[in-house]
């Protein structure tokens, strides 16, 4: 939930759409511009479902290098793969040096504990980043981490210790 909050405060300042085609963050990829059943969720998430009874399928990987969400596979961009779907029916990648924010599970959204986010970092770079938007601040606030020895820690905190962030690196 808190990185759908937090990418649909962005896309309200920005004017983008959180579920984006291809080309819309890779205009220079010519292929980028075909693919028709793929899309972008917010800037970091790449989904590709599964449009019949099948456990995998062919996915168009944008430029760069992507994590799978479910199985921690990496595959490298600007090309074709045939990707396994994870336990739940969908292949889902993640950008390289993305960190996305989630909360623990909660049986409804008026239960999540927005004091205490784990901050999911993706790849092997020096550095990650990712939006987080405070419900009682509704602004979204750009979270910059840099590797520290075997793990990142955040350059600044922008909401002043109102929240507890717990980082974790993926794969």
């Amino acid at each position: 939930m808190p990185y759908v909050y937090a990418q649909a405060a962005v896309a309200c300042r920005e004017g983008y759409p959180m579920l984006r085609t291809l080309f819309f963050e890779y205009p220079e990829d010519g292929t980028s511009w075909l693919v028709e059943d793929e899309y972008l969720f917010g800037a970091d998430i790449l989904v590709a479902p599964l449009m019949e009874a099948a456990r995998s399928r062919d996915v168009y990987v944008p430029p760069g290098l992507w994590t799978d969400y479910q199985g921690g596979g990496l595959y490298e961009g600007a090309r074709w793969h045939h990707i396994p779907a994870g336990e739940v029916p969908v292949v889902m990648l993640v950008r390289d040096g993305a960190a996305l924010p989630h909360a623990r599970l909660a049986q409804s959204t008026e239960d999540i504990d927005w004091g205490e986010i784990e901050l999911r970092v993706f790849g092997a770079g020096t550095s990650a980043q990712g939006f987080f938007c405070h419900p009682q601040s509704g602004e979204p606030h750009l979270l910059r981490l840099r590797r520290e020895n075997d793990g990142f820690s955040l350059e600044e905190d922008p909401l002043g210790g109102r929240v507890t962030w717990r980082i974790q690196t993926f794969p």
